[in-house]
Formats: C-alpha cells, sequence, structure tokens
C-alpha cells in the first residue's frame, strides 16, 4: 500500500498506521477499521513490548495523541498516578495467556484528563496459530460510571431515609400509645407538640447532611421554643451520632416542657441552667431549675416523666437522677457512648 493510499485510509491523521501494521490486510477492511467510531489499536505482539502499529481516528480523538506520537509505543502510556495496580495486573495476565478480556481501567489523555475506559483485549493470530497482533478497542465508559455511582449513592440515600424514618415513627407510635388524657383536644395537642419537637429534629439533622449534630444545636433548639430569658446553656463541643439525635431532642423539649408548664420557666424570676460534659465513656447532662414556686412530678407519674424514661433509659441506655431541693429541680442525665448506641438503633430501628 503506497504512502498516499495510507493518506487516504487515515482521513485526519495520515500517519495511524506503520508500514509494518496490518500491510497483507485488503484496504476495505483497513477503510472500516480507521473509520469506526469505537476507538481501536492493533499492537505487534512479535516485538518487545507490543508496541502500537495501528490507532484509528477515534482512538486519537479519545486521547488526544497523534499517530506520530502513539505508533511504536506500548499502551501503557494511557496508565497515570491514580490507574489501579489491580487493572494493570489483569491486562498483564490477559496478555500473558494469550486470551481475550475485559478490564475496566482508569486512563490519561494527553493533557492529563482522566477518562474511564473498558478496554477489551482480544489476540490475532496467523494461519499456524500463532499470536502475531493484538487487537485493543476502548469505551469511555466516564459517563456511565457517574451516573452508575450517583444511582448508588442515591440508593443509599433511600435506605439511609427509609432508616430514619422507621425510627421517627417508631418514636412517634410510642408518643401515641403512652399518651393518656380523657380530653380529646388535650390529647391531640400533646401529641401534637411531640410530634414537632421531632419535626423541628428532623431538619436539623437534614441541616446537617444526616450526619452528626452538635448537643448545643440540640439544646438550643428544642428550648427556645420556650423562649431563652433567664436560661443559660453552655459545654464543650460534643457530637451526637444522628440515629440518637431524634431521640435526645425529645427529650430535651420534655424537659423544656415541663420547665415552661410547671417549673421554673413557668414563673417571671425563674431560670434554667443546662450544662453538659464529657465523661469519658459517655455524656453527663445537668438540668438544673432555679428560683420560682415549682410543681413536684413524682418519678414515674405522668407521660413526661414515661417518655423521658422509654427514650433517656430504655432507648438510648442512660440513666436519670432527680433532686428537688429548696432552689428547684435538680435532673442530672448519665449516658453511655452515643456512638456505641446509634449502632444499635441503626441495627434494630
Amino acid at each position: 500500500m503506497s504512502e498516499a493510499e495510507k493518506s487516504d485510509i487515515h482521513g485526519d491523521h495520515p500517519a495511524a498506521a506503520s508500514g509494518k501494521g496490518m500491510a497483507d490486510h485488503k484496504e476495505l477492511a483497513t477503510f472500516a477499521f480507521q473509520r469506526t467510531r469505537m476507538p481501536m489499536v492493533v499492537a505487534d505482539a512479535r516485538e518487545p513490548d507490543y508496541p502500537i502499529v495501528l490507532a484509528n481516528d477515534a482512538f486519537l480523538d479519545l486521547t488526544g495523541y497523534s499517530a506520530e506520537e502513539l505508533l511504536g509505543h506500548n499502551c501503557r502510556m494511557l496508565q497515570g498516578e491514580a490507574t489501579s495496580k489491580t487493572a494493570v495486573a489483569q491486562i498483564r495476565a490477559i496478555i500473558a495467556q494469550e486470551r481475550e478480556g475485559t478490564v475496566e481501567i482508569l486512563n490519561y489523555r494527553k493533557d492529563g484528563s482522566t477518562f474511564w475506559n473498558q478496554l477489551y483485549l482480544s489476540p490475532i493470530r496467523d494461519d499456524d496459530g500463532r499470536l502475531v497482533y493484538y487487537f485493543a478497542s476502548q469505551i469511555d465508559v466516564t459517563e456511565y460510571r457517574k451516573i452508575q455511582t450517583l444511582e448508588e449513592a442515591e440508593h443509599r440515600l433511600l435506605l439511609e431515609v427509609d432508616h430514619r424514618t422507621k425510627n421517627v415513627l417508631a418514636i412517634v407510635d410510642s408518643i401515641v400509645r403512652l399518651s393518656k388524657s380523657g380530653d380529646a383536644t388535650l390529647y391531640a395537642a400533646s401529641v401534637q407538640q411531640r410530634v414537632q419537637a421531632l419535626s423541628r429534629t428532623h431538619m436539623l439533622l437534614a441541616d446537617n447532611g444526616w450526619q452528626q449534630v452538635l448537643l448545643r444545636d440540640i439544646v438550643r433548639l428544642q428550648v427556645g421554643v420556650f423562649g431563652d430569658r433567664n436560661v443559660t446553656i453552655e459545654g464543650p463541643d460534643i457530637m451526637i451520632p444522628a440515629p440518637s439525635v431524634q431521640p435526645v431532642g425529645l427529650a430535651i423539649h420534655e424537659l423544656a416542657a415541663n420547665a415552661a408548664v410547671h417549673g421554673s420557666l413557668s414563673h417571671r424570676d425563674g431560670g434554667l441552667e443546662i450544662s453538659w460534659k464529657d465523661s469519658g465513656d459517655g455524656i453527663s447532662l445537668e438540668w438544673r431549675e432555679l428560683g420560682g414556686m415549682v410543681q413536684r412530678t413524682e418519678p414515674g407519674k405522668g407521660f413526661g416523666n414515661v417518655l423521658l424514661g422509654a427514650v433517656l433509659e430504655r432507648q438510648l441506655g442512660g440513666h436519670i437522677t432527680r433532686e428537688w431541693g429548696k432552689e428547684g429541680l435538680r435532673l442530672l442525665v448519665e449516658l453511655p457512648s452515643l456512638d456505641r448506641v446509634g449502632q444499635g438503633l441503626k441495627s434494630n430501628p
């Protein structure tokens, strides 16, 4: 085949085939190879290091290299820093065993940009069965992988939403079952207020990307509904893992609502101090109501106390201590490591 004929076959890339490569093939076959939209190369298996002897226009367009830059070189020039060594080993094994194979590998263009290459390798033998060339086709699957990754992320998100929804519904179920009132209106209001508390915490979780949330933010959110007059909130930055955020938020709401209706916040001269500290294996939270005539509620009496016990003690594995003094109620909540508790809640929604 003359150089002029090769130039016609190679179109925009007149040097895409060496004089040695595929010289015995018919002109039509070479033309079809060159003009197909699928990137393809042929490497000479009889030469050391399997140099490229033929590359079609689509391959040159995909990689950004010219024919002169590719011919005579091994395809490993497309590999880079982030190319998987495992994928390279798979390619090496396919060639060593002289068989067909498909490998997905991260390759680099001439300009340094990357693309995911679904590489198909196939041996070409002569009439005597000897390996003479290796054919390789490439499919750029970068966009497909992006879609696949997005779908996987969406699937994980749906599973997470499903899990969190089950947790919320389980708490709502407890609220509905445990609420008791002879007045239908009071019953509805009681349930509604607690569901709204859950909703506030749910939004806080969403704002934090469904990850852990600062205990301070949970406390401020729930207590702030009843005002911040004479309220002191202080403590170190302690993160509450996502599965425990809603139970903790509901418990803080119950304490704040009780203080606003029956406790220190129901009186103008009353105050509230909320503090916490890291106790090593968990969290120690102190709730101190100061001033005003405080109505005592015996442990175990009233829905608020029942719910606190259900959430803080049975669900989160904590312990509540109540003390009534001259100044008012002092309540101490000891919680274990919520990271460990969160794992339990996640596996048993």
